[in-house]
C-alpha cells in the first residue's frame, strides 16, 4: 500500500470509529432510559405505599413492565459494549494507517490531531478493558459521549495532513513519553468521570436519571483506584522520561516551559489527592473536587497551552488550521 493509501485508510477509520461510537452511545442511552423507567416505577409503587395502599408482601408479583424493562436494558448494554469493542477496532487501525502512512513510518504522535485522537483511544479502550473488572457498565453514556465530542474536535478543528515527524520529536523517548503521558491522561479521565458521578450521585441522591449510577462507595472506590494506577504512569512518564528527553533535544532536564510547568503542577494536585486519602481519610464529596481539579489542569496542559502560550518549546504539538483534506481523502 502507498502512503496516501494509508492515509485515506487512517481517515475513514476514524470516521468509521466515529460512527460506530455514536451508535454505541445511542444503545447506552437506550439502556440508561431503561433503568430510569424502572427507577420510576419503584419510586412510584413505594409513594403508593406510603399513601396508604395495601400491600400484601406475600403475594406481590413481579411487575411484568419492570421485566421488559430489565432485558431492553440488557440487551441494549450487551450491544452498546459490542459497538464500542468494535469502535475501538476502527479507532487501532486508524492510529496504525496514520503511522503507516508517514515516510518514513512513524508513530502516530506527531501533532495534536495525532494526540488528541490517541488519548480518545486510550479512554475508551480503558472502559472496554475494565468494564467487568470494575463494572464500569453504567459509565458508557458519559465515556461514548466523551470519546464521540473529542473525535469531532479533532476531525473538525485539530486535523493536519500527514507529514514526518519534526526533529525535536525524532527520538524514540516520543514512545516511552507519550505512550505513558496517553495512558495516564486516559486513567485519569475515567476516573475523573467517577468523580463527576459521585458529585452528582451525593448532590441528587434520590433522582432516577441516575438510578443506573452505583452507590457513592463504590464510585469513591472506582475513582480511587483508577487515580492510583494512572498516577505512577503519569510520574514516570512526565518527571522521568520527560526531562530525559528535554535534556537529550534541548540540552537541559528543566526548561520552565509552560507545558512542563503545568504538567508539574498537575503532578502535585494528583500526589495531594493520594496523599490526602492515604493519610487523612480524604473521601468522598472532598476527594472528588480534588481529582476534578487535577483533571482540568491536565486537559488545560494538553489543549489549552497550544492556544494561550506562544513561547511553548513544545510548539510542534500546536494544531495547525483546519484543512479539507480528511474531507477530500475519505471519498
Amino acid at each position: 500500500m502507498s502512503d496516501h493509501t494509508w492515509g485515506v485508510l487512517s481517515n475513514q477509520a476514524i470516521t468509521a470509529a466515529g460512527v460506530v461510537y455514536f451508535l454505541a452511545l445511542l444503545c447506552a442511552l437506550v439502556e440508561w432510559s431503561a433503568w430510569q423507567s424502572r427507577a420510576r416505577s419503584a419510586v412510584a409503587a413505594k409513594e403508593l405505599v406510603g399513601a396508604g395502599a395495601p400491600v400484601d408482601e406475600t403475594e406481590a408479583e413481579p411487575n411484568p413492565a419492570d421485566a421488559v424493562r430489565e432485558q431492553r436494558a440488557a440487551l441494549f448494554g450487551r450491544l452498546s459494549l459490542l459497538l464500542t469493542g468494535l469502535a475501538v477496532v476502527c479507532h487501532l487501525v486508524a492510529l496504525v494507517a496514520r503511522g503507516m502512512a508517514a515516510d518514513p513510518n512513524r508513530v502516530p504522535w506527531g501533532n495534536m490531531y495525532e494526540f488528541t485522537i490517541s488519548g480518545s483511544f486510550v479512554v475508551a479502550a480503558a472502559y472496554v478493558v475494565l468494564h467487568r473488572r470494575l463494572k464500569l457498565a453504567w459509565m458508557a453514556p458519559w465515556v461514548l459521549g466523551f470519546t464521540v465530542v473529542v473525535l469531532m474536535l479533532a476531525v473538525v478543528g485539530l486535523y493536519e495532513p500527514v507529514a514526518p515527524l519534526t526533529e525535536a520529536l525524532n527520538s524514540y523517548w516520543l514512545v516511552i513519553h507519550v505512550i505513558a503521558a496517553i495512558i495516564a491522561t486516559g486513567g485519569f479521565t475515567l476516573g475523573g468521570i467517577a468523580a463527576v458521578a459521585y458529585l452528582l450521585k451525593s448532590r441528587f441522591p434520590d433522582s432516577a436519571l441516575l438510578a443506573r449510577v452505583p452507590e457513592l462507595d463504590a464510585l469513591d472506590r472506582v475513582s480511587y483506584r483508577i487515580h492510583a494506577f494512572a498516577f505512577p504512569v503519569w510520574t514516570f512518564g512526565v518527571l522521568i522520561s520527560g526531562p530525559i528527553w528535554a535534556h537529550e533535544a534541548w540540552g537541559s532536564y528543566w526548561n520552565w516551559d509552560p507545558k512542563e510547568v503545568w504538567a508539574f503542577i498537575t503532578w502535585v494536585v494528583y500526589a495531594g489527592y493520594l496523599h490526602a486519602r492515604a493519610t487523612a481519610g480524604w473521601k468522598g464529596k472532598k476527594a472528588a473536587i480534588v481529582a476534578l481539579i487535577g483533571l482540568a489542569t491536565l486537559w488545560f496542559n494538553f489543549i489549552g497551552i497550544n492556544y494561550f502560550s506562544s513561547t511553548s518549546q513544545h510548539s510542534y504539538a500546536a494544531p495547525a488550521a483546519p484543512t479539507a483534506e480528511l474531507v477530500e481523502t475519505t471519498r
